[in-house]
């Protein structure tokens, strides 16, 4: 039965602890899966990790002696202290952009049954007397579907706390907690907290933003493949024209083009980076119209050498930045011999002698 004996509260709240501990990690294992299954399935949100803990029993007893005990003795209300941790298990979602938090929020709300919501980025934005901000709370409970499923029977009633964070509020989070005496420290320090606070909440809306210029550029790449670029073709524009059909090659145009020959398959933003920067430093000064026609006077040839390869070798892997290099190659052998390695480049030589295949124009 509660009380208002704070210490034996506190005692039967350890025991309890104590008894259940193995039970709360499990249950926080299982936990931690679903909301990493939900989110996964759900897709539409780039998430860099989601991860659980079981809240400690001294933190535990902290926080209600914080926020709970003062107003209950003041209004002799009796309490037992395990009704009020609604977070013994936690679980956190942390993703890269700040507008996928509400999206994260929705498709858990969907799968959970919500208790609670705080959101502590509103919070902290609307007030200058508090440093940084933690991203969005949930108090969860599994949906009365889950709770009727035997493989849930053990934790059917518990309830869990879900923090939703961007990769910069998690950061921001773990340095907050080490900042000490933050309310009581003189002006000039808690000046210099707030410009911290605010270079954090900056970069992550520049993250965000740098994140929607580059979808922007990526629509806005000039589209080669429609209109093919050949030298006798600019010859046809206008001086502007001209210079922006023969600009030099980038990430953005690259994916244009490489996407156009190679459509089922996915570009990774930083492999293409790379390569990108290989094909400017083979061949410097490298436009996109000629990257484009090189591409379609060679990738024929070489997607045959594709096949043959393939016919040999089954479980050989030939994938699109390899059909590239191989085209860069036969564009060019001085500039782009360092494209292959010596034995691809000596079996490309012999399969091209044996078929007679002559070097494009």
């Amino acid at each position: 039965m509660p009380s208002l004996d704070f210490d034996r509260e506190e005692s039967l709240f350890r025991a309890f602890y104590a008894q259940q501990c193995a039970a709360l990690k499990d249950a926080c294992e299982a936990l931690t899966g679903m909301v990493a299954e939900v989110v996964e399935q759900a897709g539409g949100v780039d998430i860099a990790k989601v991860e659980g803990r079981v809240k400690d029993a001294d933190e535990c007893i902290r926080k209600f002696v914080r926020k709970y005990r003062p107003a209950l003795e003041e209004s002799n209300t009796p309490f037992d202290i395990q009704s009020y941790i609604t977070d013994l298990v936690g679980v956190r979602v942390v993703c890269l952009y700040e507008d996928e938090l509400e999206k994260i929020a929705q498709i858990v709300r969907a799968h959970f049954a919500v208790i609670d919501v705080t959101d502590k980025v509103t919070a902290v934005e609307s007030t200058e007397a508090s440093f940084g901000y933690k991203g969005l709370h949930l108090d969860l409970k599994l949906s009365a579907a889950q709770r009727d499923l035997p493989e849930h029977t053990a934790y059917a009633h518990l309830p869990f706390e879900l923090q939703v964070r961007t990769i910069i509020q998690d950061s921001w989070s773990v340095l907050d907690h080490k900042i000490k005496y933050k309310k009581s420290i003189p002006g000039q320090l808690k000046r210099r907290i707030n410009v911290l606070s605010a270079l954090f909440e900056l970069a992550d809306r520049e993250f965000r933003q740098i994140r929607d210029a580059t979808a922007a550029e990526l629509l806005e790449a000039p589209d080669e493949t429609a209109e093919p670029a050949f030298d006798a073709e600019l010859d046809a524009l206008t001086p502007q024209k001209a210079a922006a059909s023969s600009s030099e090659l980038n990430a953005f145009t690259f994916l244009k083009i490489a996407t156009h020959f190679f459509k089922d398959f996915e570009f990774e933003p930083s492999k293409v980076d790379g390569f990108v920067d290989d094909i400017q430093a083979w061949s410097p000064g490298m436009t996109r119209a000629r990257f484009n026609a090189l591409m379609r006077e060679t990738v024929g040839v070489v997607k045959r050498y594709k096949q043959h390869l393939e016919e040999q070798n089954p479980q050989g892997s030939f994938n699109p930045y390899t059909v590239i290099r191989h085209c860069l190659y036969l564009s060019n052998k001085a500039a782009f011999r360092p494209a292959l390695r010596n034995s691809a480049r000596e079996s490309f030589e012999t399969w091209l002698q044996e078929h007679a295949e002559p070097k494009p124009q």
